[in-house]
């Protein structure tokens, strides 16, 4: 499904949007839920990937394909490697059987586990035996996505001796780290993080209970966007979010004030307000710690016209799509002058904006929703509107609510 999104004609926004769970926070949980069934979760995320991952956590399946959802593939391989007596073939789309899973299958191996590749080495397809893993130390890389270190921390407390994991080198995404950390101790099972050294202790059984799940950040980026590109005194009311929050997306509004752009911390919500024009001066930032939000960042610098550098991205050449090369082509198209390399992206301050664009997705969630903010510019194109599922299913709907007319082509 391709769509037009069309400027609003009063720019001034008052809205209110509820937001499903966030996806990294469900994932994790879900996990965490079959090998602890003591634990109930309210406030799960909709999205696409996390209803793969209850479906393959349900399944009896020997075959078990993940489609898009590179978190699942990644939680899912540990998972099932400590799932005494079952083998699992873990497939995914074309695009997964091209993202990489050999450090953290080597990791694993390291453990005891029994692992195959099904076709090219290195990449999914993998045959995983599930056995019983006895081995309690492992090295890995700690410049590599931070998925791989968190697959192996949620298994961890269900090793018979726990798990320690040494991080080798500069150690990047900290944030998602602490996150599946501080779940962990939510749950009471202890661990502690000291220098490059994780430590998980075994625990059998936890205490009965509930965890809510903290609506997604990453997904308000979108709405930090559209109020960084609209009238002063424009807001939007988010829920639900918490001031003390695990997820690292949640830098967002600091970075956002660049713009403008305040947030308010109410019970259980976040107001954001455009309270004043953005700063024309150059925007530079690091965002190693939260990569998913360059798309969004790149395109409201973009869209009011002043330059960014920003660094700290080279887990982007390996998401849905290369992300890095697909923002350079797309914002070239509409008019940027941009360059990338493999770990970072400029862009030179811009006054004119091309309408009626075109955009490409790439089969990429957030390249469809990082976009969309646009629309309060130029009348933009999103190709495969639909991708958006991936990880927040009412993206069109609330972008409808918030006044924008979003027509099918």
């Amino acid at each position: 499904m391709d769509i037009l999104l069309n400027v609003l004609a009063d720019k001034k926004i008052h809205q209110e949007i509820i937001i499903s769970g966030s996806k990294s926070e469900s994932n994790r949980l879900l996990i965490l839920q079959k090998l602890f069934p003591e634990i109930s979760i309210d406030n799960l995320s909709d999205s696409d990937d996390s209803v793969h991952m209850q479906h393959a956590l349900s399944t009896t399946d020997e075959l078990v394909n993940i489609g898009h959802a590179g978190t699942a593939m990644r939680f899912l391989t540990s998972y099932f490697a400590v799932n005494e007596g079952r083998e699992t073939v873990l497939t995914g789309s074309e695009r997964m059987q091209n993202r990489p899973i050999e450090i953290l299958i080597n990791a694993l191996k390291d453990l005891g586990s029994e692992i195959t590749y099904e076709a090219k080495e290195g990449y999914p397809p993998i045959r995983i035996q599930g056995t019983k893993l006895t081995k309690d130390k492992v090295q890995i890389n700690g410049n590599v996505s931070s998925q791989y270190i968190s697959s192996l921390l949620l298994i961890a407390s269900k090793l018979e001796n726990g798990l320690e994991i040494e991080l080798v080198g500069k150690i990047t995404s900290i944030p998602y780290i602490k996150m599946t950390l501080s779940l962990l101790t939510q749950l009471g099972i202890e661990n502690k993080f000291e220098g490059n050294i994780i430590k998980v202790y075994s625990k059998k059984e936890i205490q009965k209970q509930t965890i809510v799940v903290e609506s997604d950040w990453s997904s308000a980026s979108y709405f930090y966007s559209i109020v960084a590109l609209s009238e002063i005194g424009s807001e939007i009311q988010l829920s639900a979010y918490k001031k003390e929050s695990l997820q690292g997306d949640s830098c967002l509004a600091e970075i956002y004030q660049h713009f403008g752009v305040t947030t308010t911390f109410g019970d259980n919500f976040i107001t954001l307000k455009k309270v004043s024009k953005t700063n024309k001066a150059i925007l530079e930032i690091n965002l190693k710690n939260a990569p998913d939000i360059a798309q969004t960042i790149a395109v409201t610098s973009f869209a009011e016209g002043i330059a960014c550098n920003l660094s700290g991205l080279h887990t982007l050449k390996i998401k849905e799509t290369d992300r890095l090369v697909a923002l350079h082509d797309e914002l070239s198209k509409l008019g940027a002058t941009i360059l990338v390399t493999d770990e970072s992206l400029h862009l030179e301050k811009s006054s004119v904006i091309n309408k009626n664009i075109s955009i490409k997705t790439y089969n990429d969630h957030r390249m469809a929703m990082a976009f969309a903010p646009l629309s309060l510019k130029v009348p933009i194109r999103i190709n495969n509107a639909e991708v958006v599922t991936k990880s927040y299913q009412k993206f069109w709907d609330d972008m409808q609510q918030i006044g924008i007319k979003i027509d099918e082509l």
